[in-house]
């Protein structure tokens, strides 16, 4: 009997030929074949084309982008693996400069009730803000649009890593410190030896959250400030309105953003425990 792992591959398969096929005869259908934008009409376009490109169109796109995919032939002619450099290493350094000041702050929120009550009203009031709505002042006050995005990366990062935190240091057992205590361990010894493995699932749930919301960000703080990255690069395609390499970077993106995912998930089920 098959195990539902591969049940499921193979249902995925289906569904991706299913979709392909879809998106391909929906592209060879008459109306698409007669839809045209304003911009062609005013741009004196004589032959209306379909806005989506084929599958297959796509497919031959992406062999020949990863085939080079570092090539750099100037500031608007980077290749795909270039461009998801730039923008990972700049997820990268907002991920952890966030790891680093919300770890810490969520352990002392979650074992200092008073900590927990005082802060609170903070992050209730920063954690809605849009990443985006901090670029303007960001980079009227860094003067620099590399660090700007940087630092929307790091305000996004913050606010699940920081809640996880706290919420999985708070849920610790009270057996637990309270066996900690009877072997005479200090705060400190407490933290590192009982409550940090017992709240690490939680933790990594939130930096797994807080990295898939950073690769959002990226994309669209790289849109608004330009420059490189992949979110400059969909953009840069879409003035120079060539839409196959718009899909193919989108589906790039999402490629990029599952493994991601995936890297996270996997750690977290390394630290799971049963009681």
């Amino acid at each position: 009997m098959q195990s539902i792992n591969t049940r499921a591959a193979i249902l995925s398969v289906v569904i991706f030929f299913v979709l392909m096929a879809v998106w391909e005869f929906a592209n060879q259908a008459p109306v698409a074949k007669k839809a045209v934008t304003e911009y062609e009409i005013l741009m004196g376009g004589s032959e209306p084309q379909a806005r989506v490109p084929n599958p297959s169109d796509v497919a031959i796109l992406a062999y020949e982008e990863l085939s080079q995919p570092f090539y750099d032939k100037g500031p608007n002619d980077k290749g795909i693996g270039l461009q998801m450099l730039y923008s990972l290493q700049r997820v990268a350094i907002g991920y952890l400069l966030a790891a680093l000041i919300a770890i810490p702050l969520g352990f002392l929120i979650g074992m200092s009730p008073l900590m927990s009550k005082a802060l609170d009203p903070f992050i209730q009031v920063l954690k809605p803000i849009s990443p985006l709505a901090w670029m303007p002042l960001a980079l009227f006050i860094l003067k620099d649009s590399e660090i700007s995005s940087v630092f929307v990366i790091f305000i996004c990062s913050i606010w699940p890593m920081l809640i996880n935190t706290a919420f999985g240091v708070g849920s610790v057992k009270r057996d637990y410190i309270n066996v900690a205590r009877t072997h005479e361990l200090g705060r400190l010894r407490t933290a590192f030896l009982v409550i940090l493995p017992a709240a690490a699932p939680t933790i990594l749930t939130g930096m797994r959250i807080s990295i898939g919301i950073a690769w959002l960000v990226i994309v669209a703080a790289e849109m608004l400030v330009g420059g490189t990255g992949v979110g400059y690069y969909v953009w840069n395609e879409w003035n120079n309105l060539d839409l196959t390499s718009v899909v193919f970077s989108i589906l790039m993106i999402g490629v990029v953003g599952m493994i991601l995912d995936l890297m996270l998930a996997r750690a977290t089920k390394l630290v799971e425990y049963v009681e």
